[in-house]
């Protein structure tokens, strides 16, 4: 397709899989290829996909517009956010919140040493969720925020137990409190602590020998993870495992509850109930690779957050059409 934002993908699991469909539902886009750590010769390709090893990536640095990054947040998008914005305008969704401003300052070194943009922490929390906890805020002075997340399966958490020495596979499903919810949404303006607000359940299948009680303990107390939540972690079959939790649902709720004027309450609530987290958070990325595109063509470089970012550059349709549809 002539003109349309050229697309490369880094990594191809669960969220790079959503990339690809999320570009197939925007015609401005095109896909020219997908990197991958893996042998391309050796991976499943029914659809004829353009997969390309990840050392042949500085060849297409003027065949692509916006490179979408679709590693993990524990260990791969630490490096890949400096590393592919020395070349490419990037797209990401760093999603360990606590480090966000420690990456952020990495990726904006090297994107305004390149004079790339580099759009980084984008989803749906970080990023849809952050932007409507702003607005809230912002509106309604005096007043509380909370969030939940779930029920669902948090792809970043999911990634992170996968990575403890001794499990084979797993998935990581964040609650929320139910009770507590029902008491916001009817005025309450609870004081809460972090693990009265939700809880974890981790459904693992552990490699043969493996020591139960250390690998437990280990997710227990992993930091920025699980060490601040109650978590339960449950020992299953690989078979059960495909057959119960193959899935991936999520959703959540943002919530500010303020007084205005003569003490009015008013509740602003956000909500998303998901079918697929991974799909999902791929449209966002694919939303903000636009934005990317069209900041960079008007000379702008360095890391950017969705507060950096107005909403019109989102948008496939022009700052004309968009203008007419307020009216």
């Amino acid at each position: 397709m002539s003109n349309s934002i050229r697309i490369g993908i880094v990594g191809y699991g669960n969220l790079g899989k959503g990339v690809v469909s999320a570009i197939g539902q925007n015609p401005d886009m095109e896909l020219v290829g997908i990197f991958t750590r893996r042998e391309p010769s050796t991976l499943n390709n029914p659809d004829g996909l353009n997969f390309l090893h990840v050392r042949e990536v500085e060849q297409y640095t003027n065949s692509i517009d916006v490179m979408i990054l679709c590693g993990g947040s524990a260990t791969d998008l630490p490096e890949q956010g400096p590393q592919f914005s020395t070349m490419f305008n990037t797209v990401d969704s760093f999603d360990t919140h606590a480090k966000i401003p420690e990456y952020f300052e990495k990726v904006n070194q090297s994107a305004v040493k390149s004079g790339k943009v580099a759009v980084i922490s984008t989803g749906w929390d970080p990023g849809m969720f952050s932007l409507n906890r702003l607005m809230a805020e912002s509106i309604l002075r005096e007043g509380t925020d909370y969030t939940f997340w779930g029920k669902g399966v948090s792809q970043g958490h999911s990634d992170a137990i996968r990575r403890v020495p001794g499990v084979k596979g797993g998935v990581q499903y964040t609650v929320p409190v139910q009770s507590v919810i029902d008491d916001i949404r009817n005025g309450g303006t609870p004081e809460l602590a972090t693990r009265e607000k939700h809880l974890r359940e981790c459904f693992v299948v552990a490699e043969d020998g493996a020591d139960l009680e250390k690998i437990t303990q280990e997710i227990v107390t992993m930091p920025n993870y699980f060490a601040d939540y109650d978590t339960t972690v449950h020992f299953i079959s690989q078979e059960e495992l495909a057959a119960n939790h193959s899935e991936m649902p999520h959703g959540g709720f943002v919530i500010r509850s303020g007084i205005t004027g003569n003490n009015n309450r008013q509740i602003v609530e956000y909500s998303l109930k998901l079918s697929s987290n991974p799909e999902f958070t791929a449209s966002v990325l694919v939303a903000y690779a636009r934005a990317a595109y069209r900041l960079s063509s008007e000379g702008v470089s360095g890391a950017k957050t969705v507060f950096d970012i107005a909403p019109g550059y989102l948008s496939p349709k022009s700052p004309e059409q968009l203008r007419a549809e307020l009216l």
